[in-house]
C-alpha cells in the first residue's frame, strides 16, 4: 500500500514537472508570431497610410494636381480665369513674356528642373547635344545672367512669400496689401513669386503706392501665370536660380501663411543666417496663430534635443501687424547700412547684408 502511494506521488510530480516545462516553453510560438508580425509591418506615411512605391506615386500625382488646383483657386478668387483654362495666353503690356524653347522640350510637358534632376537614361546611343546636361549648364548660366541683368537696379528689395490660394476676401490678403504699400512708401521694392494670392496682394500694395513691383515666376508643369500688378517680370526654369534671386536682391523676407514652397524659403533664409552667409536679415513670420504650432515644435522638440541653439529661435520675428513688420525691416536695413563695407572690409562683405563668399 505504501509502495503504491509512493508511486502515485512520483507520477504526480512527473506530471507537474511536465506541465511546468510546457508552460515555460509556451512563449516560443508567441515570440515567433511577434517576429512574423514585425516582419509584415511596413513604414507609414505622415497621414498613416502604409508606405509603398504605389502609394508614393499616387501621392506625387495628387500633390501636383493639388498645387495646380490651389493656384487656379487663387486666380478665380481674384476674379480671373486661370491661365490653364484660357483659350489663348493673356497679353501683357509690361514685363517679360513666356518663351518656350522647343529644342529641349519633351511632350507631355516636362519642366527643365525635372529634366535636370533626372537620372541618365542609360541609352548607348549618344543623345543630341541640346538634350544633354552640358547644354543645360549653359542654359542655367544664361538664366543667371538674365536674372542679374534684369534685377541689377534693385537695391532695397523685400520678398513677400505666402499661399497662392489666398483670396481678396481673406484678412491675410488685406494685410499683405498693406505690407506692400507700407514697404513702397518706405522706399523698398517688393518682390514676390508673381503668382496669385499673397504674392498678388504684395505686388498690388506696392503698385498702389507707386513702388517697384517685381515678380520672379517659375516654370511649372502647368501654366501658372503672373498677377496683373507686376511691373518687372522674370521667368525662371530652375528653382535654385530663382531662389538665388530672392536672396540676392532682398534685404528681408516677410512670410505669410503658406505651404511647402513658403516653408522652403523660410528655412533656407534661416539656414543662411545661421551659417553666417547673411547678417541683419530679418525673417518676419506674419500671422502668429498660423505659425504658433511650428514654433512650438521647434521649441519643444528641435531645441530640446539640441538640434538647434536657443538663439536660433530669435532669428525669426512674429507679428500680426503690418506696421510692425515693416518697422522691423526698416530697423534692420538701418543696421545693415551702419555695417556697410569700408575700403578695408570690402573684400569680406558686400552691400545688402550678404557675405561675399567666393
Amino acid at each position: 500500500m505504501k509502495k503504491a502511494s509512493t508511486t502515485r506521488r512520483a507520477a504526480a510530480r512527473t506530471t507537474t514537472t511536465t506541465r511546468r516545462a510546457t508552460t515555460k516553453a509556451a512563449p516560443a510560438p508567441k515570440a515567433a508570431s511577434k517576429a512574423v508580425a514585425k516582419a509584415a509591418r511596413k513604414p507609414r506615411t505622415a497621414s498613416g497610410k502604409r508606405a509603398s512605391p504605389d502609394v508614393l506615386a499616387a501621392a506625387e500625382q495628387n500633390a501636383r494636381e493639388g498645387l495646380q488646383k490651389r493656384t487656379e483657386e487663387g486666380h478665380r478668387k481674384a476674379g480671373r480665369t486661370p491661365p490653364t483654362q484660357r483659350a489663348q495666353p493673356a497679353l501683357r503690356s509690361t514685363g517679360a513674356s513666356r518663351v518656350v524653347d522647343e529644342s529641349i522640350r519633351d511632350y507631355p510637358v516636362v519642366t527643365e528642373d525635372e529634366k535636370l534632376l533626372a537620372l541618365p537614361d542609360g541609352q548607348l546611343q549618344t543623345p543630341d547635344f541640346t538634350r544633354t546636361d552640358t547644354w543645360r549648364v549653359m542654359r542655367i548660366m544664361g538664366e543667371f545672367i538674365e536674372g542679374f541683368d534684369t534685377l541689377s537696379k534693385v537695391r532695397r528689395g523685400v520678398t513677400i512669400f505666402g499661399s497662392a490660394r489666398t483670396g481678396p476676401d481673406d484678412p491675410q490678403y488685406h494685410a499683405a496689401v498693406e505690407v506692400g504699400r507700407l514697404l513702397a512708401e518706405a522706399g523698398f521694392d517688393v518682390i514676390t513669386g508673381a503668382g496669385p494670392g499673397i504674392m498678388e496682394a504684395g505686388n498690388k500694395g506696392a503698385k498702389a503706392a507707386g513702388g517697384q513691383s517685381i515678380g520672379c515666376n517659375i516654370e511649372l508643369p502647368f501654366e501658372q501665370g503672373s498677377n496683373p500688378y507686376v511691373d518687372t517680370l522674370v521667368n525662371f526654369r530652375y528653382f535654385f536660380v530663382r531662389k538665388t534671386m530672392f536672396i540676392k536682391y532682398s534685404v528681408a523676407f516677410i512670410i505669410f501663411p503658406g505651404g511647402f514652397g513658403t516653408l522652403d524659403e523660410l528655412f533656407e533664409a534661416v539656414t543662411l543666417i545661421q551659417t553666417g552667409k547673411m547678417y541683419q536679415f530679418p525673417v518676419v513670420l506674419f500671422g502668429r496663430h498660423y505659425w504658433a504650432g511650428l514654433v512650438r515644435w521647434l521649441q519643444t522638440r528641435v531645441l530640446q534635443e539640441g538640434k538647434i541653439s536657443p538663439g536660433d529661435l530669435d532669428l525669426m520675428i512674429m507679428t500680426d501687424d503690418p506696421r510692425e513688420a515693416v518697422d522691423a525691416v526698416v530697423a534692420a536695413y538701418g543696421a545693415q547700412r551702419q555695417r556697410a563695407p569700408s575700403p578695408l572690409t570690402s573684400a569680406a562683405r558686400c552691400p545688402g547684408g550678404h557675405r561675399d563668399v567666393p
